[in-house]
């Protein structure tokens, strides 16, 4: 997967601003997430992120809404605690979409990789404050272990990683980094997407 920027809005920057600057810094995939916003703004944020990815080629993943991926022919969906259950998504979205699922320890990856996970979000790996999380970060560490129990199962990294500690995370050597505010406040989110992208293709290289 590479490197997977997750959308969010800050002062002066929306979901499409920051998905067009990761995706020009080589994102391989944008997670569209929208904790806010009405459903007809999402329908056209989506459907605009739609047109952006498939233009670049990249994977579009839209965060917690089954009814959005179908509305706009997104990829797939990203999966919480509090969403639908992922076999009954899987049986409303059929084989061929991706469906994610995020996992905050070993118990949670297991189950998301017996019901047929097409990747697990495993995370927080360090502290952050993009997203609101009750359970202490599992470090590189547990990412490590969550490898071992869910061999063959993509792992996605998240939480808290940036240019200064994503070499720790790429030597255990996960499928994909995912980064909220490493890109999406940065001074300059193209070269921030870029400057995470280049460690991530070093680390593949050196592999």
């Amino acid at each position: 997967m590479g490197l997977y920027a997750i959308t969010t809005e800050l002062p002066g920057r929306n979901h499409l601003d920051i998905a067009e600057a990761a995706i020009q810094g080589g994102a391989k995939v944008i997670q569209y997430r929208d904790k806010f916003s009405t459903n007809r703004r999402m329908y056209d944020i989506a459907k605009s992120l739609r047109r952006m990815t498939e233009e670049a080629g990249v994977k579009l993943i839209i965060n917690d809404r089954v009814d959005l991926v179908l509305a706009v022919g997104a990829d797939g969906v990203h999966l919480g605690d509090d969403d639908f259950p992922l076999k009954l998504t899987r049986e409303m979205l059929g084989p061929e979409y991706i469906i994610g699922i995020s996992a905050t320890s070993i118990d949670e990856a297991v189950v998301a990789y017996r019901d047929g996970a097409d990747y697990i979000g495993v995370g927080p790996v360090y502290h952050t404050d993009s997203k609101k999380c009750s359970v202490p970060p599992i470090g590189v560490e547990g990412i490590a272990e969550i490898k071992i129990m869910v061999a063959n199962m993509p792992i996605v990294a998240i939480g808290g990683i940036g240019v200064d500690n994503i070499d720790e995370v790429l030597a255990i050597k996960p499928d994909g980094i995912a980064v909220i505010s490493a890109i999406s406040a940065a001074a300059d989110m193209v070269e921030a997407a870029r400057a995470l992208n280049e460690k991530i293709q070093n680390a593949a290289v050196l592999d």
